[in-house]
């Protein structure tokens, strides 16, 4: 990209910018507010910036059409659409491609590769951005990985299970956390299927137990109905749960393993261990197998599940699910969790309130959970404090550039592949976080930083350093000049490609070139300043006079379109789009 070398020094300078946006900002939300649900006040129609930062929150990157629709519509319009709107299965685009590469010499199976191809294609084209955006926080706190070593093995599991998600983003939290314990994929990767009771030197294994309070109800500690923690006399944290509380929890997830068939004598001990059975199982929800399910009572959290006459799995998790959906710890901290994903890394105990409340009265009902999250005066409310909103994680700064820019696949497949690396990619890929605890870990305070110095957690800066920054840079310009993904046979260049037709025709009128990419990327927050530095790098490339003839139109081209992309990257650059506030 000629514009952007020959501008190196403004890079630069607004890189540098952005460098320490991203270690040292601090990202949290503002204080104060009623304890019950707010809403922001009645009044005109968004703006085109406000209609911006509210999609940047609710979707995988605002796009021009979606902006003038919540102009129009206003945000609960929006969102009533968007409740409406149809899902797409990832899981039939693997089982088109697998039925398609079966059909080779030799035959082959989809991978991994298939899933992220279907993921980016709907990420960056799919009209149900709400729940698009919502699945993607949900596959970060119920956690399962390709880094598996089995999960990995079994892609048209590993679809369903981000499919399952997707059917659940506006449904019922009690049904999802069920739904979340019995798939397969789950089942592997915290090791809960083929989960046997106890009998001589074995127990039942403990790791689901112990991750379903820990991350997907209830956390490590007691909380207040604001997601304050609860403390003892002298300051210290209580904790929810402890080592019996595991123990006994454990017994609950004894007796489940593959979906053997629709009959009770399907549910052979081979198919417990893993015997060949229907091919369906690996995206089937795991049955109970009442041969190896603890009859005995089971105590945790204070509760008993009685013992059982005959052994039945299906009981004893019913009983157990009920009783975390119910705890009162878990409305306020899913709710703090989901408002991190979308809105801001530190939302005030009176934003996580009313939240959580609507958790509570509602049963869980996460359409309106999202809702208050999106509608809440304080992720309404915009503000320029250095303790608001969240750093872009890199995965939603590509998408939001793809969206942007009408980026369409030439193949129509969206050849995209892992971009875990951290030098030349994202250092993050979708489904391939490294632990349970996934990317980053939620309550994560950046060491030796303002952030930290101010106790805020930052979230998304654990994958953050001098690597990953370079790395970023290094991935969008090539994506801005380039494209992204891999080529298809006999391709030229690379599949996903933007379209900068709109910022082309801007390209003799800096100022309009870069009010555009300001509202686009960043929400129409971008300071004066900064909009200088890139108007100025703008300039600076000339645009020839067009001969009278025409023959010189391809230099004139040649011009606008780099005046185009080199504000493009200095924006996708900026600190103002790296911190979503």
């Amino acid at each position: 990209m000629a514009g952007v070398i020959s501008n190196w020094q403004t890079l630069r300078r607004l890189a540098g910018a952005a460098t320490l946006a991203i270690l040292v900002s601090a990202c949290g939300g503002s204080g104060g507010g009623s304890s019950g649900p707010t809403a922001p006040p009645a009044g005109p129609p968004p703006t085109a910036a406000e209609a911006s930062r509210f999609l940047s929150q609710a979707t995988m990157g605002p796009t021009q059409g979606s902006i003038d629709f919540v102009i129009r519509v206003g945000y609960q319009g929006w969102l009533n659409d968007q409740f409406n709107k149809p899902m797409r299965p990832h899981f039939d685009y693997l089982q088109a491609r697998q039925a398609e590469l079966q059909a080779l010499t030799p035959p082959q199976n989809v991978g991994q590769n298939e899933f992220f191809q279907s993921w980016w294609g709907q990420a960056l084209g799919s009209e149900d951005q709400l729940r698009q955006r919502v699945t993607f926080a949900l596959s970060q706190i119920f956690v399962v990985s390709f880094q598996n070593d089995t999960t990995v093995n079994y892609p048209r599991g590993m679809a369903s299970y981000y499919d399952m998600l997707a059917r659940n983003a506006f449904g019922n939290y009690r049904t999802l956390l069920e739904d979340v314990s019995r798939h397969p994929m789950m089942g592997i990767y915290l090791t809960h299927m083929r989960n046997q009771k106890a009998g001589g030197t074995r127990v039942p294994d403990e790791n689901y137990a112990r991750e379903v309070m820990q991350l997907f109800s209830i956390g490590l500690f007691q909380l207040n109905p604001d997601g304050t923690v609860k403390t003892d006399s002298n300051g210290r944290p209580l904790e929810t749960y402890g080592d019996d509380d595991i123990k006994g929890l454990s017994r609950v997830f004894t007796g489940f393993s593959w979906y053997a068939g629709p009959n009770m004598a399907d549910r052979t001990d081979s198919r417990f261990f893993g015997g060949a059975g229907p091919a369906e199982r690996e995206w089937t929800p795991m049955q109970g197998y009442a041969k190896f399910h603890e009859q005995g009572e089971k105590r945790f959290l204070g509760t008993t599940i009685a013992a059982q006459t005959t052994a039945d799995p299906d009981a004893s998790l019913k009983a157990a699910l009920d009783f975390l959906a119910n705890h009162p710890n878990t409305a306020p901290f899913i709710s703090k969790l989901l408002i991190q994903r979308l809105v801001t890394s530190n939302p005030s105990p009176a934003y996580v309130g009313r939240v959580s409340n609507v958790f509570r009265t509602s049963n869980g009902d996460l359409k309106q959970v999202i809702s208050a999250i999106l509608l809440d005066t304080e992720a309404r409310t915009a503000s320029t404090a250095n303790n608001v909103g969240k750093l872009r994680e890199p995965i939603l700064r590509a998408t939001a550039w793809g969206r942007a820019f009408g980026a369409t696949s030439d193949s129509t497949r969206y050849l995209m592949g892992s971009t875990d690396d951290p030098l030349g990619s994202l250092s993050q890929t979708p489904m391939r976080s490294p632990t349970v605890f996934n990317f980053f870990r939620a309550g994560y305070v950046p060491p030796n930083s303002a952030t930290g110095g101010a106790s805020l957690t930052a979230p998304e800066f654990q994958i953050v350093h001098e690597t990953s920054v370079v790395g970023y840079m290094n991935f969008m310009r090539n994506a801005v000049q380039n494209g992204i993904g891999g080529r298809a046979s006999g391709a030229t260049r690379n599949d996903i490609q933007p379209n900068y037709t709109a910022e082309i025709a801007l390209a003799e009128r800096p100022d309009d070139l870069v009010n555009r990419l300001d509202m686009l990327l960043t929400g129409g927050s971008m300071t004066t300043a900064n909009k200088q530095i890139i108007r100025d790098a703008i300039n600076s490339v000339a645009i020839p006079a067009l001969a009278a003839n025409g023959s010189n139109q391809a230099q004139v081209d040649a011009a606008k379109l780099t005046r185009a992309r080199l504000g493009v990257y200095l924006t996708l650059a900026s600190p103002e789009f790296l911190i979503q506030k």
